[in-house]
């Protein structure tokens, strides 16, 4: 098993790993999107813009705080605040709510060794956490009698699969993914408020 594939277990089972971060898979990746870690951050001036990326650890949304939600990250590095004000929450409302990988974009805001990130834009990234979990294309997905009468149609294997909607999006052939229940959720949902 691959190392990302055992912190993907570690945090399935226990919400961590001593193995390594998740986001430590992700870097080069991050890194042609010029992507700052979350250490890289004290290095910057006040004011300059910034993208981070980070799993999300908390969500918070004091009554006291006029409809900003404040989210913290963590990436390999350490951990990053982001601020969303109201404006912006309203504009990614479904990305600060539901995202477990988030890229945001924004401005540093800086008080003494107090540093956060004013949010400009927000990026939903969970899906890359996927990638962390290797799984074999040739594994076939597991199906009962009934779904093969429910939806009968074309072998996936073949060449006539083009058509039928359970193995195309929008025309495009594509392989379907296995239904193993590791890949539901590869990390943790956050403490959030509600």
């Amino acid at each position: 098993m691959p190392l990302s594939e055992h912190v993907v277990n570690d945090y399935q089972t226990l919400r961590l790993s001593l193995k390594a971060h998740p986001m430590s898979f992700l870097r080069d990746r991050l890194r042609k999107e010029r992507v700052s870690t979350c250490q890289d951050l004290r290095k910057l001036r006040d004011g300059q813009f910034v993208k981070v990326a980070g799993v999300i650890l908390v969500r918070q949304r004091p009554g006291s705080a006029k409809g900003v939600v404040f989210m913290t990250l963590e990436d390999e590095t350490g951990v990053a605040n982001s601020v969303v004000w109201p404006k912006m929450l309203e504009k990614y409302r479904k990305t600060v709510m539901q995202a477990r990988l988030i890229l945001v974009s924004g401005r540093i805001q800086r008080h003494e060794s107090i540093i956060h990130v004013v949010a400009t834009a927000l990026e939903d990234r969970s899906d890359w956490l996927r990638l962390l979990s290797e799984w074999n294309s040739d594994m076939p997905i597991p199906l009962a009698n009934a779904d093969e009468v429910k939806s009968p149609g074309p072998d996936p294997q073949t060449a006539n699969a083009t058509g039928h909607p359970r193995w195309s999006r929008g025309g495009a052939t594509a392989r379907p993914r296995p239904m193993h229940p590791r890949h539901e959720r590869v990390i943790p949902k956050s403490r959030d408020f509600h």
